[in-house]
């Protein structure tokens, strides 16, 4: 008997989501060290700019982005073009 051959969509395999989880993991690690282990040395030194809050912030909207974008346009994975389905 012949499987469906409806397209599928990519779902977890997505590329995009797998890069999404790791910015997504650093920017949380970085918003957490800018917002509760920056010293008052470690700001002086930046110009009195918190680095780690301003850069994890703009890793985690990059990974909110990434994520949104492989929602709203799923790789969709096309049926095999051969007769048998691994019979």
């Amino acid at each position: 008997m012949a499987a469906s051959q409806a397209p599928k969509k990519a779902g977890v395999f997505d590329i995009r989501l797998i890069i999404a989880l790791l910015i997504g993991g650093y920017g949380l690690v970085l918003t957490i060290m800018g917002i509760g282990f920056t010293t008052e040395e470690e700001l002086a030194k930046a110009a009195d700019v918190n680095v780690n809050l301003w850069a994890g912030i703009g890793m985690l909207v990059f990974a909110a982005l990434f994520v949104l974008w492989a929602k709203l346009r799923p790789i969709v994975v096309p049926p095999s073009t051969d007769g048998e389905s691994g019979e």
